[in-house]
């Protein structure tokens, strides 16, 4: 049997198809990227925002035909969209032959083996079940960095986000598993983790009574053939000045923090149900530029949000201004079911969304090449990523970007360089977010 995975949506979406792929290669299944050869279909989805929404249908849709032409044997569907319309997908598209929730991916080895005996059944375990580490992944990005989940839910309730509904609360995975998986990981040849949840910041207080995300770095420090440790999804309110200081300390772990911050008003930032006003985050952020110099701060916004007035724009225009920001993000506000934003009165026209979204990323564009410039003449340590074709050039990584969300660095050189492997690099220009640099002869 031949099994073509589909991976919608976000990193932490990823790291469980890269667990179900794991157990299912324990079952001796194969994978093809070919839709002609597939005996078995399965489509991971993603229901965050409208657009990963529609993605997620479209993909099932178009696997379902194939299904109806007889092409495959089994149709399964997982994740957050299979968690969240269970019903509706299996009433409207009757060749989706079975359901795996967001709580039981350890359950797709069994689920598949129904479908193929005639016995289809959906897999729906509780949404507070203890997520597990340490378990065997067949790694999808390349093989040198990997997505490390440390946490499973949220206990945040923004007001815009179905992430509670679709994942649970928050449960921190406990450490030694962590680490175990972790170590397997760079066994296998991994450099770089980036360690991912709803909220890193908090991981630990469910498990230990406090937060332990500096007593986790520790011991992932500690591992050998570990270069890289990337930090993603830290809420403001949560980066204490322990968790700074090891940042600080510790080599191995980039000097590198996503802080989404969503907004630069604090009428709306109060209405978004979050924790923190613009002060605060404006004094977390010069606690960590004052104590890291080098720190590149990574963000995301929401444009349009109910009841957004030009005013709360200007004032996020100003906020984002003064901050600087390395690196932003901005999506426009989505209306999610179920969630309290969504019957809030006052709702934005898209064209005034996206407006407002386009006039942050301009201002964000001469804030990032002005950035970019003056990254000249620095000498920074970078991870190979690939080959130019055809060219005496490779693309590669510095720790001010995480993979696919950020720029890159174009490297001239005629020496021959593996993906995964790094190098210091002489940065000699810059062409907009992306830097050019030559092989450091220190």
């Amino acid at each position: 049997m031949k099994i073509l995975f589909i991976s919608l949506g976000c990193d932490k979406n990823l790291v469980d198809s890269e667990v179900m792929l794991g157990e299912l290669s324990k079952e001796g299944y194969s994978f093809t990227d070919d839709e002609a050869e597939a005996d078995v279909i399965v489509v991971n989805t993603c229901c965050f925002i409208n657009d990963a929404k529609e993605e997620s249908i479209n993909t099932i849709l178009e696997m379902a035909e194939l299904k109806k032409s007889g092409q495959i044997k089994a149709l399964i569907v997982t994740g957050c969209l299979a968690q969240r319309y269970q019903d509706e997908i299996q009433k409207e598209i009757k060749e989706v032959d079975a359901i795996v929730g967001t709580t039981a991916i350890f359950s797709i080895t069994q689920a598949i083996k129904e479908v193929l005996r005639g016995e289809p059944e959906n897999h729906m375990d509780a949404l507070d079940k203890a997520p597990a580490g340490g378990r065997e992944r067949i790694v999808t990005t390349g093989g040198y960095y990997a997505y490390l989940k440390i946490a499973e839910g949220c206990d945040k309730h923004c007001t815009y986000c179905i992430i509670p509904k679709v994942r649970g609360s928050y449960r921190s995975i406990p450490m030694e598993e962590l680490i175990e998986e972790a170590r397997k990981l760079v066994l296998g040849g991994v450099k770089e983790l980036i360690l991912v949840a709803q909220e890193t910041t908090l991981y630990g207080r469910d498990l230990y009574g406090k937060k332990c995300l500096p007593q986790l770095l520790r011991e992932l420090c500690k591992i050998e053939d570990l270069e890289w440790i990337r930090i993603l999804y830290c809420y403001p309110e949560e980066i204490t000045d322990e968790l700074i200081q090891v940042i600080k300390e510790e080599k191995k772990i980039c000097h590198y923090l996503d802080i989404p911050v969503q907004s630069g008003s604090d009428t709306v930032l109060k209405r978004m149900g979050r924790w923190t006003d613009t002060g605060q985050i404006k004094n977390i952020i010069g606690r960590l530029r004052n104590e890291i110099p080098d720190i590149c701060v990574r963000t995301t916004l929401i444009s349009g949000f109910p009841g957004e007035t030009e005013e709360d724009h200007e004032q996020t225009m100003d906020f984002v201004n003064e901050m600087s920001f390395d690196r932003l993000g901005v999506f426009t506000y989505s209306a999610e079911e179920d969630t309290p934003a969504a019957q809030m009165p006052d709702q934005i026209p898209e064209e005034i969304k996206k407006r407002r979204r386009d006039e942050i990323m301009e201002l964000q564009q001469e804030i990032a090449f002005d950035a970019a410039r003056e990254m000249v003449g620095r000498k920074v340590k970078a991870m190979i990523e690939g080959k130019v074709a055809d060219e005496d050039a490779y693309v590669a990584r510095t720790y001010k970007d995480a993979p696919g969300v950020d720029g890159y660095l174009f490297i001239n050189t005629d020496r021959t360089f593996m993906s995964g492997d790094f190098t210091q690099v002489l940065i000699t220009g810059s062409n907009e977010y992306d830097l050019i640099g030559e092989i450091s002869a220190d």
